[in-house]
């Protein structure tokens, strides 16, 4: 009997261990799924217009990288698609005094 109880726990506690991985995994793998987005921004008129930009940007919950051009008059931005949206980015530059849309 003693021994049947121990093997009974030996077989729960890898059961445990195998699930604990494998939530670990699923948890791991949602967070590194990020999207990148470029963005082409209005009103950039100097220099120093994309470092208001990408501090707007950089402002928003799950935006990871924000960088802004004021050659190419562009944002691009990796975010977590399950905390933020391209819609609310572009309202952050649009906030910022620079509206911006979707680059096809």
């Amino acid at each position: 009997m003693r021994k049947f109880l121990l093997s009974f726990a030996l077989l729960g506690f890898i059961a445990a261990t195998n699930l604990l991985i494998t939530t670990q995994a699923a948890e791991t793998k949602q967070a590194t799924e990020t999207k990148t987005v470029t963005l082409n921004v209005q009103n950039m008129t100097c220099a120093l217009c994309p470092l208001t930009v990408r501090k707007s940007l950089e402002k928003v919950k799950g935006v990871i990288k924000a960088e802004a051009s004021f050659d190419t008059k562009t944002a691009t931005v990796t975010f977590d698609p399950a905390k933020t949206t391209v819609e609310a980015l572009t309202k952050a530059t649009a906030d910022a005094g620079y509206p911006s849309k979707l680059k096809e």
